[in-house]
């Protein structure tokens, strides 16, 4: 079984950055693990109110064969049955760590999604009275509580977030303040609360000239988080924990030095060009902000594949 397929949650996890998400669900946070290190949240239904979540969605619907799949099968569109999503981890270090949970409110049918799964080869297991839909070597799973919640993720941890729907735990209340503030003001948000060296980036991730681990001061970030307002301007934000003011410095130096960098590459990149424009960077003691606006005209500009380049034709 495709666990892509099965959870679904994982696939609208990669566009998190993108999609806007309103305040948390609190049932949602309340499934969380208490020891969780990483947090992101996102609702999918308000993107369809921003231009750019309109645009996003249709080029998902239309390109991404897996989704067709999904919904050929059972009828199920993340784009469109997804309310909103809330991912977790505990144990993000890893490089090859599979571990967390996808969080998901929305509108399913657990009985279509389970045939769907049996079909490619699926197990179940019943736990606390739920069905976990598991892939064949049982590592993975999602599971419906109700037809408008699904928990997904490794099974100990989707066994563990069932638990805590009779029990539910409670983060620290510094972390909680954190999603609050994050949730409450960005359209999407994801917050680390250990040191962004520690986490291991996939390995199709771009690396960025200046800004890479081997630059001591942002190596030595203690804490990181960041959002997306969408509007007539897409505004994302950062924030970031340094070891020290110096440090704290050092980066949003080196932050503006590359925005200078950028903007003389306007004739190549006029989209790169006019978000390195737009960069604001101030610190507050070990504190360091920063943020980037740019128009959704720009982002779509920006996004489109880019026609390949025509070869010559060879002469004989």
């Amino acid at each position: 079984m495709n666990a892509r397929i099965l959870t679904a949650a994982s696939f609208i996890a990669g566009f998190a950055l993108i999609f806007p998400a309103a305040a948390v669900d609190t049932q949602l946070l309340n499934l969380v693990m208490p020891d969780a290190k990483v947090l992101g949240g996102v609702n999918v239904e308000q993107a369809k109110a921003s231009p750019f979540g309109q645009y996003v969605l249709q080029q998902v619907q239309t390109q991404d064969q897996d989704l067709k799949k999904l919904e050929a099968m059972t009828g199920f569109d993340p784009t469109r049955d997804v309310r909103e999503l809330l991912v977790a981890s505990n144990n993000p270090g890893s490089e090859n760590d599979h571990t967390g949970l996808f969080l998901a409110r929305g509108t399913f049918n657990p009985g279509l999604i389970a045939a769907a799964a049996a079909a490619h080869g699926g197990a179940t297991e019943s736990y606390n009275g739920i069905t976990i839909l598991e892939d064949p070597k049982k590592t993975h799973g999602v599971a419906f509580p109700d037809a408008s919640l699904a928990v997904a993720g490794d099974i100990a941890n989707v066994k563990a977030a069932l638990d805590r729907l009779r029990s539910p735990s409670s983060l620290p209340g510094s972390v909680v303040a954190q999603v609050n503030q994050w949730s409450g003001s960005q359209d999407a948000w994801g917050i680390s609360t250990v040191p962004p060296s520690s986490l291991h980036p996939p390995s199709t991730a771009p690396k960025v000239p200046g800004l890479s681990g081997s630059t001591p001061a942002f190596q030595n970030i203690q804490s990181a988080a960041g959002g997306v307002k969408f509007g007539a301007l897409v505004v994302v934000t950062g924030q970031v924990q340094a070891a020290s003011a110096q440090d704290a410095q050092q980066m949003a130096d080196a932050l503006k030095l590359l925005a200078n960098l950028a903007q003389m590459q306007a004739s190549n990149e006029p989209a790169v060009a006019a978000v390195a424009q737009s960069l604001t960077v101030s610190t507050s003691g070990a504190t360091l902000n920063a943020s980037v606006s740019v128009s959704e005209d720009q982002i779509q500009q920006a996004v489109k594949p880019k026609p390949a380049a025509r070869r010559p034709a060879h002469k004989m």
